[in-house]
Parts: C-alpha cells; sequence; structure tokens
C-alpha cells in the first residue's frame, strides 16, 4: 500500500522446529485500528512476537514508514513501536515512575533523572489515560483494570508510531473492556496513532477497528473491513463451528451469534420430524 506506515511482507518468523507463521503480508496506513484474530493456535501471537521484534525474522521485512525494523537500534524501535503486553507486570513501584519507564528511549546514556519534559509527557498521557489521580500508587496494589491503564499510558510516552496491543481486553470484565477500547478508539482518532492489536473476541473487534487480519494454521485467511472478513461462512470455515452474524442496528458493524449443540440437535430432530411427515 502506497505511503503506508506499517508494512508486513511475506514475513516469516517462529521457534525452532516448531510452529512458524509464514507469508504474512498486510499494510497499515497512518491512524489505522487494525485487529488480528482467530482460532487459539492460528499464530496470532507468535504474530505478535514477531512484530515486537521478540521472535527473529526467518525471512520477510517489516517497516515503520518506510524504515526496516531489522536495522534499527533498540532506542529507534521503542520510539517507533509501543508494545503492550498481555501480562502486565505487578511491580512495588509507583504508577507515575512505572509510566516514566516509557521515556527510556529518549534518555542518554548516563542519564540517571527524569527531566521536567519527561515528567510532562509522563503527565499528559497518565491525564488522558485517567489515571493521573493514581500516580502515587503501587502498581501492584493495582486493579487489573488499572494496571492495565497504566501500561498503555506508559506505551503513550514513548511517543510511538504504532502502537501494539496483546490481548488488551483478556482478563477484564464487560465494564472494563469497553472502557479499555473506547480509550483506544479516542487516542487512535484524537491523536492520529495506529493501532494494531490481538484480540479473541470477534464482536469487539468488529466494533473497535477498521481492519481485520484473520489466521489460521499460521497464515492469513482473510483480511479486510470488518464487513469484508466476519461472516458466517468465512468463520465458519476457519473457526470449524456454527455462526450466524448479523448487523449491530446502532453501529451499524457486524455481530456474531453462536449456536449451542443442544440447539442445533433439536433443530436437526425438528427437520428430520418434518421431513418424515411430508
Amino acid at each position: 500500500m502506497k505511503n503506508s506506515l506499517f508494512s508486513i511482507q511475506d514475513f516469516k518468523c517462529g521457534y525452532d522446529k516448531k510452529f512458524h507463521i509464514q507469508n504474512i503480508s498486510f499494510d497499515l496506513p497512518k491512524g489505522c485500528f487494525a485487529g488480528i484474530i482467530g482460532p487459539n493456535g492460528s499464530g496470532k501471537t507468535t504474530l505478535f512476537r514477531g512484530i515486537s521484534g521478540e521472535l527473529a525474522t526467518l525471512t520477510g521485512k517489516i517497516s515503520i514508514e518506510g524504515n526496516i525494523l531489522k536495522k534499527m537500534g533498540f532506542k529507534e524501535k521503542a520510539r517507533n513501536i509501543a508494545v503492550v503486553s498481555q501480562n502486565i507486570e505487578s511491580v512495588q513501584i509507583s504508577v507515575e515512575d512505572y509510566v516514566l519507564m516509557g521515556r527510556i528511549p529518549y534518555q542518554g546514556r548516563f542519564h540517571f533523572f527524569d527531566s521536567e519534559h519527561d515528567i510532562e509527557v509522563a503527565h499528559k498521557y497518565m491525564k488522558l489515560t485517567g489515571i493521573f489521580q493514581h500516580k502515587d500508587k503501587i502498581m501492584a496494589q493495582m486493579s487489573g483494570g488499572e494496571q492495565q491503564l497504566a501500561a498503555i499510558a506508559r506505551a503513550l510516552t514513548q511517543e510511538p508510531n504504532l502502537l501494539l496491543l496483546d490481548e488488551p481486553t483478556s482478563h477484564l470484565d464487560i465494564t472494563h473492556q469497553v472502557q479499555v477500547l473506547n480509550l483506544i478508539q479516542r487516542l487512535n482518532k484524537n491523536l492520529g496513532l495506529t493501532v494494531l492489536m490481538n484480540i479473541h473476541d470477534l464482536n469487539l473487534a468488529g466494533e473497535y477497528c477498521d481492519y481485520l487480519v484473520l489466521m489460521k494454521n499460521g497464515e492469513i485467511q482473510v483480511k479486510g473491513g470488518p464487513e469484508e472478513v466476519i461472516r458466517y461462512d468465512i468463520l465458519e470455515e476457519v473457526y470449524e463451528t456454527v455462526v450466524i452474524t448479523r448487523t449491530n442496528p446502532i453501529s451499524k458493524k457486524p455481530v456474531v451469534f453462536l449456536v449451542s449443540e443442544k440447539v442445533l440437535n433439536e433443530k436437526s430432530e425438528l427437520n428430520e420430524s418434518l421431513g418424515e411427515n411430508i
């Protein structure tokens, strides 16, 4: 894609003599809110680790604004991509100190104290994420939802081009799921921040994302807008289960409904009975 902020082309990575993902290619324009979806074991986490640099690139390339990620040093990479992992560290430091760790990529080799600018940037994003009032609390004493917001604030203090999130709603109730995703959506819109996240929940993915990448067995099956990807025929093939898709009457986004085995069996028995009586 011309003028893409993020580009991944013919990418392959994985684990020695174990699972690999391959033939991964897609582009994201600046300001896109994208999601990676797929069944367990499809390669979402492996792709996340490949993009974040945790796993080495075997073939292909990843670039940010035309600059190849593999050629970047640690600090340059951290100024381009900020990562929010699924498991947030429950550390014995204050929220403010935790968030200020996001300024490390901008600090010199013998920089031992946070500058006024570092503190201003950290406070700005703590206020944006709604955790400024907790700045003196200890991270280990925060709730899961509050820790997630602190992790997002720390990532934002890196002032990245791309925000990469791994299952940001996985351990949260629906109130905090919506709170976190509404926040990410606002940041995406108001800051022009490009977002790429792994997410299991198809309804949340369809509601919040502009672009989806659907994976299975280590490869991309379908990619495009939510309406192109969240279709019953595609989902039934990839997830190997019966689903019904409809449109949210308010947001006009696709919604997925599951059907239990009990109901399917009852429907099947009813159809068989009707067939015998015809």
